[in-house]
């Protein structure tokens, strides 16, 4: 009679037959993450001031988290959308680090029809736009509001939904992906996805803004034009 490998991921049941242990302790695995994140930014943030020197900060800090968002978009989450079968015995520094987040949510050591196909979404296309966005603020092309409410209303609108389903199966399944410890409730699931929420959300009335100010600024200008 064969088991399944024995795991800390809820519910203790979930079956996760290629499961093996991180051979990396968590303070590692958050420093290497973090090591990357601070590479990312550090490069990000040079690259603007050279390439743009009289940005002013705001669009200097959104150049930089749109680097950010970029970078954790195309490249650890596609990690995931290409991994997901063997997710559950990966030893690479993205596996583990996607072993140690699900803790908080064990749907995706599983193949979850709606994760897969959400982060794919996010990774093939949120990652790229955020990029393209990235330069248009640097060469302060007009299309950046566009796209930057595109993107943004897309990450917030991906985080609701990733919240949902979730919520949807504790209520009515009774289904609970994550480990009972607050931390990975608080921390890990909670937190790590508001960053997203909250700045999707800046960004998305900052383009709001913006674009319908423009419209205003065209508005008058016709009317003005026709007066004549």
């Amino acid at each position: 009679m064969s088991t399944s490998p024995l795991h800390r991921y809820y519910p203790p049941s979930v079956a996760l037959p290629h499961f093996t242990e991180n051979n990396t302790s968590v303070i590692s695995l958050i420093g290497q993450f973090g090591f990357l994140w601070a590479a990312v930014l550090g490069i990000a943030l040079i690259t603007i001031r050279k390439v743009r020197p009289t940005a002013p900060t705001s669009d200097q800090v959104a150049f930089v988290w749109m680097c950010l968002t970029g970078f954790v978009h195309l490249f650890f989450e596609s990690y995931f959308v290409i991994h997901h079968v063997s997710l559950a015995g990966s030893q690479e520094l993205f596996g583990q680090l996607w072993k140690e987040y699900s803790l908080s949510d064990s749907r995706y050591l599983t193949s979850d029809s709606f994760l897969v196909t959400m982060e794919a979404v996010t990774a093939f296309a949120w990652g790229p736009l955020s990029f393209l966005i990235a330069c248009c603020i640097a060469v302060e092309h007009p299309a950046r509001h566009a796209l930057q409410l595109i993107l943004s209303v897309g990450q917030v609108y991906g985080d609701v939904l990733y919240y949902a389903t979730s919520l949807f199966e504790l209520h009515f399944d009774g289904a609970e992906f994550c480990r009972p410890e607050g931390y990975y409730f608080w921390f890990y699931y909670f937190f790590f996805n508001a960053i997203w929420m909250v700045i999707g959300s800046y960004y998305a009335g900052q383009s709001a803004v913006e674009i319908t100010r423009a419209f205003r600024m065209v508005g008058e200008l016709t009317k003005g034009k026709k007066g004549q």
